[in-house]
């Protein structure tokens, strides 16, 4: 976010490492095995998928970036266990109360600053985010907003679990954004309801709309079975909109380089 670039590898569902300014952030982490099942009294989350990198792979963390600490799909049971590698956990108040430890809770537009090893800082902000439809929400879930000091008109949104809704509209009002990391896959799971949980591919578009100067990245869309939509669904509904040139769906494992 100097005159440097961005660097993600896509890991897997939700989890990606960011590297920007020599800060290396990981984003939910989920690393168990293709084929583990996770039971609640309500419902089972099945994963389809394993990591594209192992967890004992990963190198030191600047910090965690969790945006919720209460699903299985965001935070699996090997993805626990890295918490405590991270210098920092940052994630909802109500997460950061559960969690202890490093953990931090950020409520939407409060900051936290991670030191560069250039004696510079990538500023974290929580944004807001709603977890399915007004009044039937999976609980409390945080976005986050990434600046740095000497470049805050690059700003790299991580949108966490959220739908399309107001408070999104609002991160594009306060930040430029230049590239936007979106979980879609619309996440459903019908024993707490019919609605989408995450952005729909047409929800990922109307985000594109709003961010204009961004390179939209999918997360969260492969690699669990309550994903109703796919890779293809998403290129697709791009493809249709025109927005195809602003896509980027990254191949998991590999890591990719995007100018700020």
């Amino acid at each position: 976010m100097t005159d440097t670039l961005l660097r993600v590898t896509y890991i897997g569902g939700p989890t990606a490492l960011l590297e920007v300014s020599g800060v290396r952030l990981l984003t939910d982490p989920t690393f168990d095995p293709a084929g583990t099942a996770y039971p609640t009294p309500l419902y089972t989350l099945r994963k389809t998928a394993g990591p594209a990198i192992p967890a004992e792979h990963l190198e030191f963390l600047n910090a965690v970036l969790l945006s919720h600490d209460h699903h299985f799909d965001n935070l699996d049971n090997a993805g626990r266990a890295i918490l405590s590698r991270a210098e920092q956990v940052v994630t909802t108040p109500a997460g950061a109360a559960r969690l202890g430890g490093a953990a931090i809770g950020l409520a939407a537009w409060q900051t936290i600053d991670v030191p560069t090893p250039g004696n510079g800082i990538v500023r974290v902000t929580g944004t807001p985010a709603r977890h399915g439809p007004a009044g039937a929400d999976r609980g409390p879930v945080t976005g986050f907003v990434l600046t740095s000091q000497d470049r805050p008109e690059h700003s790299i949104y991580i949108s966490g679990d959220t739908v399309w809704y107001d408070g999104v509209i609002e991160v594009s009002r306060r930040f430029p954004v230049r590239v936007a990391l979106l979980f879609m896959g619309a996440a459903r799971v019908p024993e707490v309801g019919p609605h989408h949980l995450t952005f729909t591919a047409a929800e990922g578009v109307e985000a594109a709309r709003v961010f204009p100067d961004a390179t939209i990245i999918p997360l969260h869309f492969e690699g669990w079975a309550h994903y109703s939509e796919s890779r293809r669904d998403i290129d697709v509904a791009f493809a249709a909109a025109k927005l195809q040139q602003r896509l980027r769906l990254l191949v998991p494992g590999a890591p990719a380089d995007l100018s700020l």
